[in-house]
């Protein structure tokens, strides 16, 4: 069951309009735009790669978070769900899993590329793919957190945006800090531990308070 609900998930999000590629395609166009923003400067670009290369994935990974349950409470499948053999506790992580798939992994493959235009010195490239692989899972299972406060809400983006991103803020700081301590030839050790806690904290968390939350939500 566990498999199905996952394809179900994957397909839902790559469909038309699932909002899988709206991240990926909101990434590019913020890394993109930056250095016609800021000038052809490679020194400048260089300074400032890692701090935005985060920025524009976080940034992508709330734009589907409020499509993690809203749709299914739209159609009333969530309530057959949350009736199903399996605990919702592992739908709630599922949902995490599925929309990290489709929103953050993409953005792991194509940051490398970005890099480029933006300068980011060769030595932060593997760090950067490192960070962005160990800490995006925090960012959409703490978005599935938030996505549940707001299930059933019209147009609830903006406070789920409001309500997230206070705790995307230690993630986004180590995160950074692993790119910009690799970029400057700095050790990585513990900016890179710290947001692999942070993760690990919030992939053990995160999945008991969402479906508590949907609980009280759904009453």
């Amino acid at each position: 069951m566990t498999r199905a609900v996952l394809m179900r998930e994957l397909r839902l999000a790559l469909r038309s309009g699932g909002g899988a590629g709206l991240g990926l395609v909101f990434f590019l166009i913020v890394i993109l735009l930056i250095p016609f923003g800021v000038g052809p400067d490679e020194t400048l670009l260089a300074l400032i790669a890692p701090g935005t290369l985060w920025i524009a994935a976080l940034l992508a990974c709330l734009l589907s978070l409020d499509r993690i349950f809203q749709a299914d409470y739209e159609d009333g499948t969530l309530d057959i769900l949350t009736l199903s053999p399996m605990p919702l506790e592992g739908l709630v992580a599922i949902k995490g899993l599925a929309h990290w798939l489709t929103t953050g992994l993409p953005l792991v493959i194509a940051a490398p590329v970005l890099g480029l235009t933006l300068s980011l010195p060769a030595p932060a490239y593997g760090w950067l793919i490192a960070s962005l692989l160990v800490g995006t899972p925090a960012l959409s299972f703490l978005g599935t957190i938030g996505a549940a406060l707001t299930v059933g809400v019209r147009r609830g983006g903006l406070l789920l945006s409001l309500l997230v991103l206070p705790l995307y803020i230690p993630t986004l700081i180590f995160g950074a800090s692993v790119v910009t301590s690799a970029a400057e030839g700095q050790s990585v050790t513990t900016a890179f531990q710290l947001l692999g806690g942070i993760t690990l904290f919030t992939l053990a968390l995160a999945p008991f308070t969402a479906a508590a939350t949907l609980r009280m939500q759904m009453r």
